[in-house]
């Protein structure tokens, strides 16, 4: 009979190995569950990043208009969740009112402003030929991929442009009667000593004597001087909810459209993108700060039907060749994106940015006298 016997020194070897491979498997499953988990907080992070990028540019259609470089991207979308969403973060809604909130004390409420009378215009008469230079300070260059004679064109959307879609070969239909309305309603500029009031968020007011309201009340009074019929519409869109603007926008314009066709439909924005007093694109007219102005134009390049863009395109270019003749730099490039904007409404309609948070308002209200004279000489 063999007997095995079994060494105390043979065993702690054994047992030292066992613990070893124990050991090891328990590290290597650790470091796969890490890998694994940092590998879907990187995907979920990109995810959410994508979605809330999505979001913004779909409500706000400037958010790509900058030729802010791509690492710069991730500050341009925390500037403006901070710029064009704050109202969400200071203010508090009840029943239709606006209460503003610092320091967790409610110390007023406020409801949209009901004004018969605007603030006054500036006394400045600008001639419908005059000087023109570009201010430097607090602006960028537009970038621009596409050129037709002196337009400059950002196409920021799926198609790819031929020269067919950009030549102005277009026939301004109802061309006397014109429709200006606004998505953002609440979007304003910075303070000054003539225009001076009370922010109800981070450069948003609900007083529409200094919001792009009172900018289109301006544009409304020097058309209708000039013998247009123009309806001006400054129902709040994006109060006391900024999400979902556009749906609400939408319906106020189709209303106002079944009631009164248009040949040109604007909706007057303030540009969003910069932060406070670091963006005023601004153009010197015979000697007088201007704020410049953009066309957005949308397409169906996002997938909703919007079978008349490329006509609302050849109109934006026909206007801004015929005011870089009247007031060179005065428009910035004009932007194609794949959203429509609710553009599809009916031909000739569009978003034009009048400056940005850094403008004042008078400097808006000035421009507004010049797109005037501009529209004047297209539509005779």
């Amino acid at each position: 009979m063999n007997v095995a016997v079994i060494n105390l020194k043979d065993m702690l070897k054994y047992l030292v190995k066992i613990i070893i491979v124990i050991a090891i498997l328990f590290i290597t499953t650790k470091l796969i569950t890490n890998s694994k988990s940092n590998i879907n907080q990187q995907i979920f992070s990109k995810a959410n990043k994508k979605f809330l990028t999505k979001c913004l540019e779909l409500s706000i259609p400037c958010l790509e208009v900058t030729n802010i470089e791509a690492e710069q991207n991730e500050a341009k979308l925390t500037k403006l969740m901070g710029m064009e969403l704050s109202i969400l973060k200071t203010n508090k809604v009840t029943n239709n009112k606006v209460d503003i909130i610092q320091n967790n004390e409610i110390i007023v409420e406020q409801e949209p402003a009901v004004n018969t009378e605007p603030t006054a215009s500036p006394q400045i008469e600008i001639s419908k030929i005059a000087t023109t230079e570009e201010v430097t300070d607090r602006n960028f260059t537009s970038r621009a991929n596409n050129f037709y004679g002196t337009t400059r064109i950002d196409n920021q959307s799926n198609y790819t442009l031929t020269e067919d879609m950009l030549v102005p070969d277009v026939e301004i239909q109802n061309k006397k009667d014109i429709l200006i309305y606004h998505t953002h309603t609440c979007e304003s500029y910075t303070p000054c000593d003539t225009y001076n009031y009370e922010m109800t968020g981070n450069y948003r007011t609900t007083d529409s004597n200094y919001n792009v309201v009172r900018v289109g009340t301006e544009l409304s009074t020097h058309l209708s001087a000039k013998g247009f019929n123009v309806i001006h519409d400054g129902t709040y869109h994006d109060y006391p909810s900024y999400s979902g603007s556009y749906a609400r926008s939408l319906d106020t314009a189709t209303k106002l459209l079944d009631e009164k066709p248009a040949g040109l439909v604007i909706d007057l924005h303030r540009d969003a993108v910069g932060n406070g007093d670091t963006y005023g694109p601004t153009v010197m007219v015979n000697g007088q700060r201007v704020a410049q102005l953009m066309f957005v134009i949308g397409t169906d390049g996002g997938g909703l039907k919007h079978p008349n863009w490329v006509q609302n395109l050849k109109t934006a270019i026909k206007i801004q060749e015929t005011a870089n003749v009247m007031y060179p730099g005065l428009f910035r490039s004009i932007i194609v994106r794949n959203s429509r904007y609710n553009q599809h409404i009916c031909n000739g309609a569009s978003i034009i940015e009048v400056g940005a948070t850094a403008n004042t308002l008078g400097e808006c209200l000035l421009s507004m006298q010049c797109l005037a004279n501009i529209l004047e000489e297209v539509c005779k």
